[in-house]
């Protein structure tokens, strides 16, 4: 399943991430690596999400969360 797909307060494992290898680094600096747990606080209009990363909120939009796969 994809991230952009989650409950909102539930919490999951990213399994995968295909994105740019840019970004994908920007993610694994805030604490988005593969095994990681990525909580969903909830989410915005036109699909941004709001998450909970090691602690830490984030507000990521539809067009990444749609290219991270969780468990």
């Amino acid at each position: 399943m994809t991230l952009d797909k989650g409950t909102i307060g539930e919490t999951y494992t990213v399994t995968k991430i295909d994105l740019p290898t840019q970004v994908e680094h920007r993610l694994e600096a805030i604490g988005m690596t593969l095994g990681g747990k990525v909580s969903v606080l909830g989410g915005k209009d036109r699909g941004t999400l709001i998450l909970k990363i090691r602690g830490a909120r984030f507000a990521l939009g539809r067009g990444i969360t749609q290219r991270i796969e969780v468990a």
